[in-house]
């Protein structure tokens, strides 16, 4: 990835020499004093980060989503055709529609989608047909507002609400005007009411539960000339009709010759009445597109200013807000504000209405490692309440969620909810009922639910009688690592909240890891039922026992238990032999039981580390375990050079997929200076961190600071730490040292410091050596 980077690095900076030409143009739209001031954490974002993606190779699978923190949508235009997962690909150069978008994953598709493209001349419903090119040179791509000029003539600007958006379609003064609205691929509803400038509707397509819908409203300022609906098998619009129903279509618009048409858009999976009291709460108030993206920009800087840093180059700072943009997208909020100004939501789970507070669009395989922990100290109010909806979907469902989109899918592997409940009590995080999320767990793991390998537990029995998920079950050596994890994470909170019998329960199961540890190979492998290890085996290969990795990535996931992985590799020297091992490896890959070369493959040779392979979750705590083993060095030297190769702000700016947040969380968590290796536990491990001074902004008012002295590209080495003014030996922070507020001052260096960090008492938290619950565990 280096070579790649270093040989485009002319193509680089031209791309972002016009990502800052188009803040300029932004703020000259707005007001020529806000262009010349001093740029803002939200005027950094690249929304275009990691866009030049496809299903062979992706650098993010992202798209430019201009929308609000955790808002209930996205707006984003479409390159892509309907029904296909990659909505909006860089490399492309026509636009088909400007569009409503809840998609957190290509790869998991979207839902309760519709649209708006504008025409010129004649209506042209056809997506194909329709399609008209643009340059990137015409392109501004900003959370809070989006700007393109179509060959058409027509430029088209975006400024998000938490639920809806206004948009401005700038027709040339030759030609018709035209908006055509698409239902995209599924169920279809709308009626227009000419002389009142409004069309409300209805869209349900995708992956949904049975009774859910997008209800939407649209109120436009110019008047309607003629209106007509269409179907979305012959494509005929039948002029002077103004409501239609059915599989597919849409309805078109005729304005005036020359018209400046702005549409407020608001929508809700309540009723139809809901969208009407949104658009009225969220856009009544806003005439012109410029009002409502200054509101955006003004949330998107409070949001974003939590995190200010200090000290870095300008690529530096932008890839970092346009991370930390992106891990703020998701969850998205599902809860919606009634007349009464109190919340509530539409249940995917029951399809009954309840009050209070829901939230979708997240993958826990992904997000638990460091996106869920960087929210509890980032935004803890509000997870304190995803916390709690977890419990209500429990209740709503009967089963804990794993992967919401927007009802439970069930992807991947392992019970993950748990982690986050036991991570936020760990944390102080008090908003939910500790016996009931045992509950939760206990039935989780104990059973397997109707929905995909990850609701319930696939191969629960033969974990439970073999300690072990065997190898005829897909992925069981992944299965079993992330099961152990899980059940150390519900012992401690059945532990901590005196549950005796349910702690018992988890205890027996928490070192399972061991069962499918080779000492022959010192890998982790697949294991028949009879106890033997699966034959021919070959670390390089993928699949088979293995969740999209191979036995370099999976050996390392013992998260709440590196001391005892440690213990099973040979001791320190022999772990960290293993830990340099992934970098020095071949980056060859033998495709395995997959057929053919993944993306993940691919993206792993290209980064050119060895067998690290950054762009997919599991090995990225890697880099990090270092810090157990007495050589923490090693930690400040790879995580900065994952940051310095693997990430930039532009099209190309991940190494893999962007799954609802995660990857980016590494980064924005590794440039603060530390990680959360085991999440259910209170620390963060140390790495290196990449500005002179970051500061983080606390929901109490306070603040936490990490002052890096001397930090520069060669000097990522930490040379002495102080905490509060103390002296700081020890590789972790605790949690309440950050939510506490204080400061954290580094020097750095250009060489390792050997001394410093390397007692046991330095070492972050393993459960085989914590001695507050060895009375509890089995023997070793």
């Amino acid at each position: 990835m280096k070579a790649v980077l270093q040989a485009t690095s002319g193509a680089l900076l031209l791309r972002m020499a016009v990502c800052l030409v188009g803040v300029g143009l932004y703020g000259s739209a707005l007001s020529d004093a806000r262009a010349e001031g001093p740029k803002t954490p939200a005027d950094y974002v690249n929304t275009l980060q990691g866009t030049n993606s496809r299903f062979e190779l992706t650098h993010g699978n992202t798209f430019p989503a201009t929308a609000l923190p955790f808002g209930m949508n996205m707006w984003t235009p479409q390159t892509g055709p309907n029904g296909d997962g990659w909505k909006y690909q860089y490399f492309k150069d026509t636009i088909r529609g400007f569009q409503q978008s809840h998609q957190c994953s290509s790869w998991s598709n979207d839902y309760c989608v519709f649209s708006l493209m504008p025409t010129v001349g004649e209506a042209i419903v056809d997506e194909n047909a329709r399609a008209a090119k643009f340059s990137h040179s015409d392109e501004i791509a900003k959370p809070f507002y989006y700007r393109v000029k179509l060959e058409t003539g027509v430029t088209v600007e975006m400024a998000p609400t938490e639920r809806g958006a206004m948009l401005r379609f700038t027709f040339p003064k030759d030609g018709d005007a035209f908006l055509v609205l698409d239902g995209y691929t599924g169920g279809f509803g709308a009626e227009i009411d000419h002389d009142g400038r409004r069309i409300e509707g209805w869209v349900r397509n995708g992956r949904l539960p049975d009774g859910l819908r997008n209800y939407f409203v649209m109120e436009f300022d110019e008047p309607i000339i003629e209106q007509g609906v269409w179907g979305r098998r012959d494509r005929e619009v039948a002029w002077g009709e103004s409501a239609r129903r059915g599989r597919g279509g849409g309805a078109v618009l005729k304005f005036a010759p020359g018209s400046v048409v702005q549409v407020k858009v608001a929508s809700s999976y309540i009723d139809h009445d809901q969208p009407r009291e949104t658009l009225r709460r969220e856009l009544g108030e806003h005439e012109q597109l410029e009002q409502v993206a200054d509101a955006a920009k003004a949330v998107w800087n409070e949001m974003l200013g939590r995190l200010k840093v200090e000290g870095g180059s300008e690529e530096q700072t932008a890839t970092f807000y346009s991370c930390f943009y992106r891990t703020c997208l998701f969850p998205h909020r599902f809860y919606e504000i009634g007349e009464d100004g109190e919340p509530r939501y539409y249940s995917p789970y029951d399809g009954k209405l309840h009050d209070g507070y829901l939230f979708t669009d997240t993958g826990f395989w992904d997000t638990f490692r460091g996106q869920m922990p960087l929210f509890t100290f980032l935004t803890p109010k509000q997870h304190g309440r995803y916390l709690a909806s977890l419990l209500d979907a429990y209740d709503q469902c009967g089963w804990l969620p794993s992967w919401s989109f927007p009802g439970e899918q069930g992807s991947m592997i392992g019970n993950h909810a748990i982690t986050l409940l036991a991570d936020g009590w760990a944390k102080g995080i008090r908003t939910f009922d500790p016996e009931k999320a045992i509950e939760a767990y206990r039935h989780e793991a104990t059973n397997k639910g109707p929905w995909g390998p990850a609701n319930g537990r696939d191969g629960h029995r033969a974990y439970d009688e073999l300690g072990y998920v065997p190898s005829d079950i897909r992925e069981g050596t992944a299965k079993t690592l992330e099961y152990a994890y899980d059940d150390f994470c519900g012992y401690w909170l059945a532990k901590v909240t005196s549950q005796e019998k349910a702690s018992r329960f988890f205890a027996q199961t928490v070192f399972n890891y061991r069962n499918v540890f080779d000492p022959e190979t010192g890998f982790m492998r697949g294991r028949q039922r009879d106890g033997d290890w699966t034959p021919d085996f070959d670390p390089i290969e993928w699949g088979g026992p293995y969740t999209e990795g191979c036995a370099w990535h999976w050996v390392w996931s013992v998260m709440h238990d590196v001391a005892g992985l440690i213990d099973l590799l040979g001791g320190d020297e022999a772990f960290v032999a293993k830990l340099d091992g992934v970098f020095s490896a071949t980056n060859e890959f033998n495709v395995g039981t997959y057929g053919f070369a993944i993306h993940e493959m691919t993206e792993m040779k290209i980064a050119n580390m060895g067998q690290y392979a950054h762009g997919n979750q599991p090995i990225q705590h890697m880099p990090y375990l270092y810090c157990y083993a007495g050589q923490p060095w090693k930690t400040q030297y790879w995580v900065r050079q994952i940051m310095d190769r693997l990430y930039n702000s532009t099209e190309n700016g991940y190494p893999g997929d962007e799954d609802q947040g995660q990857t980016s969380a590494w980064y924005v968590l590794s440039a603060l200076g530390f990680y959360s290796v085991c999440p259910g536990t209170d620390e963060y491990v140390l790495g290196s961190p990449l500005f002179e001074k970051a500061t983080i902004g606390l929901e109490s008012g306070g603040q936490f600071v990490v002052e890096a002295r001397g930090v520069s590209e060669d000097n990522c080495y930490i040379q002495s730490a102080e905490l509060n003014g103390e002296p700081l030996s020890r590789n972790f922070l605790k949690h309440a040292e950050i939510v506490d507020g204080g400061s954290l001052v580094l020097v750095m260096g250009p060489e390792p410091n050997r001394e410093r960090g390397v007692a046991l008492e330095d070492r972050p938290f393993s459960l085989s050596t914590a001695a507050e619950f060895a009375e509890d565990l089995p023997a070793k």
